[in-house]
């Protein structure tokens, strides 16, 4: 019998998940949401800031507002907040850079 005559039957199915892993799929979506919460009461913790250090980092009022108008109850308003002081941010930089 020839080398090439010979085959190796490879069992390339998909492999079954452990119990670790099945467990963490399981709970990936309460995790997801108890994420949601925690940084929605984080947010809530901003209205108690001033204007001033607000803005030191880089948020209004009205961006706290709107993130939680813009967002379910579970949707994450921080992602809102995120984009909100960047653009802030790139305006600023930009007006910054006309100016010189």
């Amino acid at each position: 019998m020839r080398m090439t005559d010979r085959t190796l039957e490879l069992d390339c199915g998909k492999p079954t998940p452990t119990f670790s892993q099945r467990l963490a799929a399981g709970l990936a979506p309460l995790a997801s949401l108890f994420r949601v919460f925690r940084n929605r009461m984080e947010i809530n913790a901003l209205h108690d800031l001033n204007d001033t250090q607000l803005r030191d980092i880089g948020l209004t009022r009205a961006d706290l507002t709107s993130a939680f108008l813009a967002s379910t109850f579970f949707e994450d308003p921080s992602e809102h907040l995120t984009r909100s002081a960047r653009n802030r941010w790139r305006l600023s930089s930009f007006l910054r850079s006309c100016e010189e």
